[in-house]
C-alpha cells in the first residue's frame, strides 16, 4: 500500500535511526538484560515518544497508518525498543483520550519529551487473558483512592516515572473496573523483580505491588467501572501497533537471510542458488508481505475511522505468527550458526515468540475474530 510523501520520509528517518543507533547496541543490550537508555533520548530528540499525544501538548498526534510505519522500522532495529516506545505510547494514549484538560496538563508535555517513561498495568498473576478477574482494588476515602494488589508482565516496569494502572473499585465486582494514573514514586508502590525472558530481554519486565498506595480522586482517568471497556479500546489500537513491530522483526529476519544465503558457500556455490533455499525466501517473502498488507489495511481503516477490532486482531495474530515462522526459517538458513550468538537471527527468534504472547495471544484473537464472523 502506497504511502503519502511525508509517511515515506518519517520511514526513512526512523529506518536510518534503527540501522545506526538501534541495532549496533542490540547484541550487548540483549546479553547484559540493559535498556539503551540513550537510544531511548534519541528517539524522544526525533518527537516519537509524542506520537500519540495532542499537538497541544507538545505531540505529533500522528495517524495510525504514520504510528504503524514507525513501529515496524524501531522494531527492524530491536524489539526490545519498540516493545518500550509502544507501551510509552499506549499510556500517553490513556491520558491523551481519557484524561481531562487538567490530567493532559500535568502529565503530557514531560512524556513526549521521555520522561517520565510511561507503563500500562492491566494484567496480574492470575488474570491475564481475561482481565475481568483482576483483584487489584482501588477503594474510595475521601478525595483520595487506596490501591491494593500486584500486576504481573509490565513493560517498563522499573523504568517508568508514570503508570496507567486498571483497578476495581469494588473486589468482588468484575464490572467496577476503573482507569487511574499512578506517580511511579507513590508511597506503598514497588517494583518487583525483573523477568528473566527468553526473549525481549533487554526490555524490562517486572511485576508492580501497591500496597495502601494513597492517589487524589483527580487521578481517576475514566468513570468508575468504565475502565475496562477504555482499556478494549486502547489495545485494539495497541494490536496494530504488535502487528507492525512483526512485520518489521520479520523484515529484519528475512534480510539476514538473504544477505547469508549470498555470502554462505555449498557444493561450490552460494546456497542463494539452491532450490530448497529459493523456495524457503519465497514462502518467508510471501508470509511478510500478506502481514505488511493486513497490517496496514487495518491501520488505514483506523484512520478512516472505521470499527477495526476485528482488522486489528487479523493483524495482529498472521503477523505475529508470520514473524516467528520467518525467523524460523531464517536460522534454518544459517543453520548451525544461526544457533549460536555470532548471528543475529538467534536473537530475533528468541525475541519474535513473544508476538504471538503480549497484548491478546493468538487463540484471544481467533475468539475476537470468529465471533465478529459468526455473531
Amino acid at each position: 500500500m502506497n504511502l503519502s510523501d511525508e509517511q515515506r520520509a518519517i520511514r526513512d528517518v526512523v529506518r536510518e535511526f534503527a540501522v545506526e543507533e538501534i541495532r549496533p547496541r542490540a547484541e550487548e543490550t540483549d546479553r547484559e538484560g540493559r535498556f539503551p537508555e540513550d537510544v531511548w533520548d534519541g528517539l524522544a530528540d526525533l518527537d516519537l515518544t509524542g506520537m500519540t499525544v495532542p499537538e497541544e501538548y507538545g505531540g505529533l498526534d500522528v495517524e495510525r497508518l504514520t504510528y504503524s510505519v514507525v513501529n515496524e522500522e524501531v522494531a527492524y532495529g530491536m524489539l526490545s525498543v519498540a516493545t518500550a516506545l509502544s507501551v510509552h505510547c499506549l499510556a500517553t494514549s490513556c491520558i491523551a483520550e481519557f484524561g481531562d484538560d487538567d490530567q493532559r496538563e500535568r502529565w503530557l508535555p514531560d512524556m513526549v519529551e521521555g520522561r517520565p517513561v510511561g507503563a500500562f498495568a492491566l494484567s496480574e498473576p492470575q488474570a491475564g487473558s481475561n482481565p475481568a478477574e483482576m483483584t487489584t482494588e482501588a477503594r474510595r476515602e475521601g478525595d483520595e483512592y487506596v490501591i491494593d494488589g500486584k500486576k504481573q508482565w509490565i513493560t517498563n516496569g522499573d523504568r517508568a516515572g508514570v503508570v496507567v494502572l486498571f483497578a476495581k473499585t469494588d473486589r468482588e465486582d468484575p464490572r467496577s473496573v476503573t482507569q487511574f494514573v499512578v506517580p511511579k514514586d507513590a508511597d506503598g508502590l514497588e517494583v518487583g523483580k525483573k523477568e528473566d525472558k527468553m526473549g525481549l530481554r533487554a526490555s524490562d519486565t517486572t511485576s508492580l505491588v501497591f500496597d495502601d498506595v494513597r492517589i487524589p480522586a483527580e487521578n481517576r482517568l475514566t468513570e468508575e467501572g468504565q475502565g475496562l471497556s477504555a482499556a478494549f479500546h486502547i489495545l485494539t489500537g495497541g494490536r496494530i501497533g504488535i502487528a507492525s513491530q512483526s512485520v518489521g522483526l520479520a523484515q529484519s529476519a528475512l534480510d539476514e537471510a538473504v544477505a547469508y544465503a549470498h555470502e554462505r558457500e555449498q557444493f561450490d556455490r552460494p546456497i542463494a542458488d539452491i532450490q530448497t533455499i529459493r523456495h524457503k525466501v519465497a514462502d518467508m517473502k510471501t508470509q511478510l508481505e500478506a502481514a505488511r498488507l493486513l497490517t496496514r489495511d487495518a491501520a488505514r481503516r483506523d484512520d478512516r475511522g472505521e470499527n477495526v477490532e476485528m482488522a486489528a486482531s487479523m493483524a495482529k495474530y498472521f503477523a505475529s505468527e508470520a514473524a516467528v515462522d520467518i525467523a524460523n526459517e531464517a536460522v534454518q538458513i544459517h543453520g548451525g550458526y544461526g544457533y549460536t550468538t555470532d548471528f543475529d537471527v538467534e536473537r530475533l527468534y528468541r525475541d519474535s515468540k513473544i508476538l504471538p504472547i503480549y497484548e491478546g495471544t493468538s487463540e484471544i484473537q481467533k475468539k475476537v475474530i470468529a465471533r465478529n464472523v459468526l455473531e
